[in-house]
């Protein structure tokens, strides 16, 4: 890709050395472990990596960041590669070691990369990822917050979330007009729930938080073109009041309400 679509993609480039070495701790790679990373850009966690782990893999989609970081960084691996588009699953951790992702995305596709990173729980072992702020404190929420919603649901089912770090915008070049986050995120030994039909559970819960001001029955009979009567039956037999808003549910409840819709 052009170096003008870095530009579409909202990429900013982290330029703070002490911030670059604080992410990597998050995941604290030894010569053991592979790194991943996702959009090294000019190479700022890639130097990080590169001394730590054992093997360093960095996706890239800038055809001139690539030769640069190359001929930069010759001891790693460099791939013209969409994080977007990967095959996180199919992901193999060294004999003896762990898999690891890091990467500062950009805020543009960051929830998209995100959804990519989730589905692959039993691939990666740990992940320390960079986002808008707002879309980390989202990532990270707990039930009865306000920015509590189904991104908040879909990543806590199989992870465990902590809100790591607060990163200004002086630390990146061109400073972003908000400020980034950094999340810590490892696999949960099973998912919270278990579930039969995980897409059904999936499209319940974004229904649920699609009209986030109508209660929970008005809302999943709007999202999933069923009767306010069916939405209410299924709430109350799951032992949740169907005029709860959606932001108060847990994953256990909306499980429960999932199982019998």
């Amino acid at each position: 890709m052009p170096g003008g679509k870095r530009h579409a993609l909202g990429q900013h480039f982290l330029r703070d050395a002490g911030m670059a070495r604080a992410i990597v701790d998050l995941v604290a790679p030894t010569p053991a472990d592979l790194a991943v990373e996702i959009g090294p850009g000019q190479g700022a966690l890639t130097g990080e990596l590169a001394r730590r782990a054992g093997r360093v893999l960095a996706l890239e989609v800038d055809r001139v960041l690539i030769e640069r970081l190359r001929v930069a960084f010759p001891a790693i691996e460099v791939l013209a590669a969409d994080a977007r588009a990967w095959d996180w699953t199919s992901l193999a951790r060294p004999a003896g070691g762990r898999a690891l992702v890091v990467g500062n995305l950009p805020y543009s596709v960051g929830t998209t990369i995100l959804g990519a990173l989730v589905r692959a729980p039993r691939a990666i072992d740990a992940m320390a990822l960079m986002l808008q702020r707002e879309v980390a404190e989202r990532v990270a929420a707990a039930p009865g917050s306000k920015t509590y919603g189904s991104l908040s649901v879909h990543v806590q089912l199989h992870w465990r979330v902590e809100l790591a770090l607060r990163v200004p915008p002086g630390a990146f070049r061109p400073p972003p007009k908000v400020e980034s986050a950094v999340l810590r995120l490892r696999p949960l030994p099973a998912p919270r729930v278990d579930l039969e039909d995980e897409q059904r559970f999936e499209a319940v819960v974004r229904a649920a938080f699609a009209q986030r001001r109508k209660t929970l029955a008005n809302a999943l009979a709007a999202g999933l073109g069923l009767s306010v009567g069916a939405t209410r039956e299924a709430a109350t037999s799951a032992g949740v009041d169907p005029g709860r808003r959606a932001e108060t549910l847990n994953i256990q409840e909306f499980a429960e309400v999932a199982r019998r819709l």
